[in-house]
């Protein structure tokens, strides 16, 4: 791929893409760190905690391939997100009124994966410009960190002030906001080559993407005990919620500071050693944060943030774009969401709400463990040949 430099999203297109980041993530904001408290004010245990949001990511494995293959044929991206967007919002508007484990879990599913749908078509649309070189990826994806950011602070507020039941409404108001902002996002035609289409199954001949999807997944994986359990765990400790919410927006500072030089440091360090240094940098990580409690002690690892998920997610979408045929990427896009956030994960999640009731904080030594599966996969998938 032409390397290009740097182009920071002053265009009307890095603006409406900017404020459609800022909206989504001023969801999940709100959502990763706070709606396990939320689920336990309904009464729900650390079992079934775990199996709520592993839901949110299980659902994905079946709409957003299902989505990907209706625009990869038809088109329209926008129209799309804006149907996603508008349900999601419908169902969300639903929780003040669902109270029993089985309603939940038909809401986390429906709500959960109509909005996650709108994160690859996004992506799609982001990657297609940053190739045109009309904006730079990691400078218009900046501003969800900066808004995953600013909600989680609220909501730390939010917590310690109205109590969990303040964490839905700041989620409905982010949901509300996506629908607005997908309204203008720009919709660029679909990057195509000459020839037939290509199937679905074609993704599962190229040995190196699989590669990569294994060793992506896994690394996302690992970070299901501190999604799931960190607000939990830190709250046991003694930490209140303002102190938990600066924890979480430590690490999202960090991978700000790498998505604002995102473009030198794909073409210095490439695509592909970004994705298996995310996975060694787990390794450290999640050893540090099963034994230490302190938020200063804390703060150094939460930078890890940057390279955990930072790297490995910019890592993917450059690789992405590099490697998958043009005719396929909106799928790829789709299948990264659904495995690497969606199936593993899923997964993960399940046997996350047991170990964190079992060890506690000793739970993210099985993160590390999975650090190190992604570790030998990251490096089988550097050393693949394209």
């Amino acid at each position: 791929m032409t390397s290009r430099p740097p182009v920071p999203p002053r265009s009307s297109e890095g603006l409406r893409l900017g404020f459609l980041y800022a909206a989504l993530f001023s969801v999940i904001g709100v959502q990763m760190p706070f709606w396990p408290l939320w689920l336990k004010d309904r009464g729900m245990q650390p079992v079934e905690i775990g199996i709520l949001l592993g839901a949110i990511y299980w659902a994905k494995v079946v709409t957003n391939p299902l989505i990907a293959q209706f625009v990869d044929s038809r088109g329209h991206r926008r129209m799309v997100m804006i149907a996603l967007a508008s349900a999601s919002m419908l169902l969300y508007a639903l929780y003040p009124f669902a109270y029993s484990f089985p309603a939940l879990l038909c809401l986390g599913v429906l709500a959960g994966s109509l909005l996650a749908g709108l994160m690859p078509l996004t992506e799609t649309i982001t990657m297609t410009l940053t190739t045109q070189g009309r904006l730079d990826y990691g400078r218009t994806r900046l501003w969800g960190s900066l808004s995953f950011i600013a909600l989680s602070a609220l909501a730390g507020q939010a917590v310690d002030h109205w109590a969990a039941s303040g964490i839905l409404w700041l989620i409905l108001l982010g949901v509300a906001a996506t629908v607005v902002t997908v309204v203008r996002a720009p919709d660029p035609p679909l990057i195509s080559r000459s020839g037939p289409k290509l199937p679905f199954r074609a993704l599962f001949r190229n040995r190196r993407y699989l590669l990569f999807l294994g060793t992506a997944a896994i690394t996302q994986a690992s970070h299901c005990v501190y999604y799931g359990f960190a607000t939990l765990y830190w709250q046991s400790q003694g930490l209140d919620g303002g102190t938990i919410g600066l924890l979480w927006s430590i690490g999202v500072v960090a991978e700000i500071a790498l998505f604002a030089f995102s473009g030198r440091i794909v073409q210095k360090v490439g695509a592909d050693k970004l994705v298996l240094f995310g996975a060694v940098t787990g390794i450290v990580r999640w050893a540090a944060l099963a034994f230490i409690t302190s938020p200063l002690g804390l703060a150094p690892f939460q930078t890890l943030h940057a390279a955990t998920f930072g790297a490995t997610h910019l890592g993917a979408m450059h690789t992405i774009a590099r490697d998958v045929d043009p005719r396929l990427q909106v799928r790829a896009q789709a299948l990264y969401s659904s495995v690497a956030m969606g199936l593993i994960p899923g997964i993960a999640l399940l046997a996350a709400g047991p170990a964190y009731q079992a060890f506690g904080g000793l739970a993210f030594l099985g993160a590390m463990v999975l650090s190190i599966l992604a570790s030998l996969c990251g490096y089988a998938f550097v050393r693949s040949p394209r």
